[in-house]
């Protein structure tokens, strides 16, 4: 039973996960964090699920850090703080890597560690009135733990400027920079949330996550032998499967895929 997070199941095939402290909008605490791990490793294992939307209750997606667990943080000795810092980073490594694809959807401010959970989404929407900002630097910190997952999805030199000046960033700059893919109002925020979720669960379920690995796995590589060989592997083991033969099938018969039914 959760106490910080809102999970829903509209369908079989769809979860959503808000985070609910909307008194502290959103900020993360070492409660959070756990929670936030072991639903996602939950979904890793579900086989019915095809799409994850992860958003936050309130007044703002998430703030950062919470400030009495910061106040808590301060008189953790060295120990202690690499073990706190483990488990956010071990918290989104569980996000990034489930096999379902997640949407972000991002309102209000998306702060610190928020843009480290943004980061970690697949597909980011956002409300344009969402700010945005790496704001550690502020208060003599790095954002280390999410550092990996914000410089893949904002871009080197981006990242480079926010993470130094901890500027805020509005929606529309961070469209421009590649690290959202929608903005649109905000009364048009959980429709086009809704677009993204049925374009995901309309494809094939065992595609859909082969093609998120597929891009975790590719991107950075060189073009060499075994990169070759790998994605000839990789196509002709989807060609074979039962959902590869089907969708093929369908597309050749004018009819609906079995997924789709």
């Amino acid at each position: 039973m959760t106490t910080t997070l809102d999970i829903r199941r509209p369908s079989p095939h769809v979860a959503e996960v808000y985070l609910n402290r909307p008194e502290v909008r959103n900020a993360f605490n070492d409660g959070v964090i756990a929670e936030l791990t072991v639903a996602f490793a939950a979904f890793a294992h579900d086989a019915e699920l095809r799409a994850v939307v992860l958003g936050g209750h309130g007044k703002a997606f998430c703030a950062g850090a919470d400030l009495a667990w910061m106040r808590a943080m301060a008189d953790y000795d060295w120990e202690r703080n690499r073990a706190d810092a483990q488990a956010l980073a071990d918290m989104l490594w569980t996000v990034y890597t489930c096999p379902v694809p997640v949407v972000g959807r991002i309102h209000g401010d998306c702060y610190a560690g928020g843009v480290g959970l943004a980061a970690v989404c697949d597909v980011l929407v956002a409300a344009d009135g969402v700010h945005f900002c790496l704001s550690e630097a502020r208060l003599g910190l790095l954002p280390a733990t999410i550092g990996p997952y914000v410089i893949r999805a904002l871009g080197e030199r981006a990242s480079q400027r926010y993470v130094t000046t901890a500027e805020r960033f509005d929606a529309a700059t961070a469209k421009a920079l590649g690290f959202v893919h929608e903005v649109v109002a905000a009364d048009a925020l959980d429709a086009k949330v809704g677009e993204v979720v049925a374009a995901l669960v309309a494809n094939g379920p065992a595609a859909v996550r082969a093609c998120k690995r597929l891009v975790h796995d590719l991107a950075g590589r060189p073009i060499d032998d075994a990169l070759r060989a790998d994605t000839a592997r990789r196509i002709a083991d989807i060609r074979a499967s039962a959902e590869g033969r089907e969708g093929v099938q369908a597309f050749l018969h004018k009819r609906e895929p079995s997924w789709r039914a």
